[in-house]
């Protein structure tokens, strides 16, 4: 019996903490919407631009083509005659950030108990990252083509020029661009709304 209970009880802490994980967008296409549903998260999209300089629009784009919103992505499984051996990187998250990246994060910003899975932290994330980008080459913050082709191919990939190689990443950038090209219209019609707390 005692095993049982164990067994009933973690499936009820996973169902409970299931119930608290925040559910993406119901129309991740508009971010007057995005900001409807999740207010927080316009709040940490303020606070990132604040802090980095990362526009709202630019950062939201891209967190969308990373993870859909969903706060547990993951690159898919790999598999070899039908058996799994492994996912491509261990990015997670968000804003599908790595390891290694999420760790020099966390120590330089000082944000040292950040979550890959908090909406909070992995926007601030992508506002360090973008804003490391447009120190280390150069990359305008408002730049959602050239900022994500660095967050995909990294500082040092982008300056050797991988992503030139790569057609499918180009065309992928320019569809983060169009999105926040769109998101920007969208934002320009409610942010005044917005930042007075209410919907109506």
């Amino acid at each position: 019996m005692r095993t049982m209970d164990k067994v009933v009880g973690l499936g009820l802490t996973m169902v409970l903490l299931a119930g608290c994980a925040t559910a993406p967008p119901r129309n991740p296409e508009n971010i007057c919407a995005i900001f409807e549903q999740h207010g927080g998260w316009h709040q940490s999209a303020n606070k990132a631009r604040e802090k980095w300089g990362a526009p709202v629009h630019v950062t939201m784009a891209m967190m969308y083509q990373e993870s859909s919103f969903r706060h547990d992505a993951r690159p898919p499984m790999r598999y070899f005659l039908f058996i799994p051996y492994g996912r491509a990187s261990d990015a997670y998250g968000y804003a599908q950030a790595k390891k290694a990246t999420w760790a020099d994060y966390r120590r330089e910003s000082g944000n040292g108990w950040a979550d890959r899975d908090d909406f909070d932290d992995a926007i601030d994330f992508m506002g360090w990252y973008m804003n490391k980008t447009s120190k280390i080459n150069g990359i305008s913050k408002w730049d959602g083509y050239g900022q994500y082709l660095n967050y995909h191919e990294g500082w040092g990939g982008y300056r050797r020029g991988s992503h030139l190689r790569k057609g499918w990443l180009l065309t992928i950038s320019r569809k983060v661009e169009a999105r926040a090209q769109r998101y920007a219209e969208q934002y320009w019609q409610c942010k005044d709304r917005l930042n007075r707390g209410w919907f109506g």
